[in-house]
């Protein structure tokens, strides 16, 4: 035998002796499973790279175990730590355990953590552009926004101005359609709004700010307190699944429709030094967990809020929408607002110029589809 079939046929062997321990193997599996004495944990996994961790320090602006938003990200921790094999890990921080809810920003600029997850429209003092991709009034839909994120150019246009702070976002979920908030008193038209203290971020609260409303900036935990003793008089959160569980009912009963916040991502940010520095596998097990937690936890706000609803129905609470003239001023109100900063900041005039040729395009196929379904059923 010469030294070519000789390779030749030890390879062939070799091959079918792997494939036939392979299927040994997997016999062993099924039989192994028709023993329900058998515990789970008698099953070995694989770890490839279970002697290489990697600890990965992420803060959040949520308290800790905070729903939907706080819990999505734990299982996102979870989903990163078993498909990597426990090579990484996500070590969660809650609000101010490691920094103050919104001082996550500058913290991962710098290095202190290596990642957060929090709401782009918080950082609007750094550049007016950013609150854009957090969503805005009258502006795209959950759907809508992801679409032009993922599809659209907006993760390149986020990524490209979040790496002037050493940044890399990712979208780490969305609250899907926001109510109009929470007010002691009704609005019963827009004069109601002139000097009206309100928990609003964002361009909704530059636009908010606009109708003569003092828009006012707060973390979750100081919210109820504020609107209980008066330091403001409305407020908005997300909807029916979250602020139900935040008590505003008890002391503001009129609860409003919304249009300015149609669509809210949130985002889950590295450290773009640490995330370069990271393995390769593991930045694919990052990018592919965040899709994961991004649809999660927009189908379940989705899901909770359906259920909350009929909670509020039972509950000293009064289901409202805006005035129209309410509503025609917060029109004007953007349109003056997206000029003045447009002209004020060409990153701004960038983001808001891809959005618009996005949303145009979707409000043609979403009235020519969706529109009319819905008003069908």
């Amino acid at each position: 035998m010469n030294r070519r079939d000789f390779i030749a046929t030890t390879t062939t062997a070799s091959l079918a002796l792997a494939l036939n321990g392979c299927n040994e193997s997997n016999r062993q599996a099924i039989d192994y499973s028709k023993h329900p004495q058998k515990k789970d944990n008698e099953t070995k996994r694989v770890n490839i790279n279970k002697n290489k961790k990697t600890v990965i320090k992420l803060a959040t602006s949520w308290p800790a175990h905070f729903p939907i938003m706080g819990t999505n990200v734990e299982k996102f921790a979870q989903r990163v730590k078993d498909v990597s094999g426990g090579s990484l890990e996500i070590k969660l921080y809650p609000k101010n355990t490691l920094v103050p809810a919104l001082a996550v920003f500058d913290a991962c600029s710098s290095g202190q953590i290596d990642a957060f997850h929090s709401g782009p429209y918080y950082w609007k003092g750094k550049n007016s552009a950013f609150s854009l991709y957090s969503g805005f009034p009258f502006g795209l839909t959950a759907e809508e926004i992801n679409s032009w994120m993922l599809f659209g150019g907006g993760m390149e246009l986020w990524r490209e101005q979040y790496a002037k702070y050493n940044l890399h976002p990712f979208v780490g979920g969305n609250t899907n359609i926001q109510m109009g908030g929470w007010f002691r008193k009704p609005i019963e038209s827009l004069a109601d709004m002139q000097g009206l203290k309100m928990r609003i971020p964002g361009l909704g609260g530059e636009v908010f700010a606009k109708m003569g409303v003092n828009p006012i900036l707060l973390p979750a935990g100081e919210i109820y307190t504020s609107l209980e003793r008066g330091v403001i008089d409305a407020t908005e959160w997300v909807g029916p699944a979250l602020d139900i569980k935040m008590g505003f009912y008890k002391v503001a009963p009129y609860y409003y429709s919304g249009w300015h916040e149609p669509g809210s991502i949130l985002e889950l940010t590295f450290n773009k030094h640490s995330f370069q520095k990271l393995a390769y596998e593991h930045q694919s097990i990052i990018e592919v967990a965040s899709s994961e937690l991004n649809s999660n936890m927009t189908y379940e706000f989705h899901h909770e809020n359906i259920k909350a609803l009929q909670e509020l129905k039972k509950l000293n609470v009064t289901l409202l929408q805006f005035p129209k003239d309410v509503t025609a001023e917060g029109k004007r109100a953007l349109s003056e607002v997206i000029k003045e900063q447009s002209s004020e900041n060409d990153d701004f005039k960038r983001v808001y110029a891809s959005i618009e040729k996005h949303l145009s395009l979707s409000k043609e196929w979403s009235d020519t589809s969706l529109r009319y379904f819905l008003n069908e059923r």
